[in-house]
């Protein structure tokens, strides 16, 4: 009879966690501020076609880094969710807080009951309505939640990245400002951008692309 092989709980999540953060390094990471009118989002993206950023819901943005096709999983899923919930229900009931919930459980699951955790890390963004806060949530690949505030970072650089937002960022900024500050953060060359807005436009929907033409026009204005 030959025994089980023997691998201490300790040491079994010190290996899933350092693979994951290992896929996660390997991609570009992603910021995202609060300016005066909304919240922005910009990623070092060279494709054209596969997007790290996208609207869920009417006031609430998805971004993700790591593994595509395991990040591009939990969107969809997010959407479906939304979806659901806002026809049961009400679509004031959907909000960025019940959507990561429900990503923090799935990744936790999987990181803890599966072979191979995710790769990937989510940012989850939501406009306030009215005078209301505007929120931002950061997912790791274990399902461990982060409430962040004013600004944000996730990927291989986000603490790099956030030091140097918490230099650059202040309350009020415009989008150009913005723009400005976010950009600045990710220092060094940079192959291509990917950025948008929730933009506080009195619509219901609030979530708007920027091309990368409009991100260097800001970048350059004076």
């Amino acid at each position: 009879m030959t025994m089980p092989f023997y691998v201490p709980p300790e040491q079994l999540v010190k290996d899933r966690a350092d693979f994951a953060r290992k896929g996660i390094a390997r991609g570009r990471s992603i910021a995202a501020l609060e300016y005066d009118t909304g919240i922005l989002l910009l990623a070092e993206n060279p494709s054209g076609t596969l997007h790290k950023i996208s609207e869920i819901y009417d006031r609430i943005a998805f971004a993700g880094v790591g593994k595509f096709n395991e990040f591009e999983l939990l969107r969809v899923a997010g959407i479906r969710h939304a979806d659901v919930k806002g026809y049961m229900y009400s679509r004031a009931d959907v909000s960025a807080k019940s959507l990561v919930n429900a990503f923090a459980q799935t990744l936790g699951n999987i990181f803890t009951h599966e072979v191979k955790p995710f790769e990937v890390e989510l940012l989850v963004a939501e406009l306030g309505v009215g005078d209301e806060p505007n929120r931002m949530y950061r997912v790791l690949y274990d399902g461990t939640l982060y409430d962040q505030t004013g600004f944000a970072a996730i990927g291989g650089n986000s603490d790099e990245l956030s030091e140097r937002l918490a230099a650059a960022y202040r309350p009020g900024l415009t989008l150009t400002e913005a723009v400005k500050v976010a950009a600045g953060a990710f220092e060094g060359e940079v192959e291509g951008w990917e950025s948008a807005v929730l933009e506080r436009n009195g619509h219901r929907r609030t979530f708007r692309k920027l091309t990368s033409e409009e991100v260097e026009a800001f970048i350059a204005e004076k």
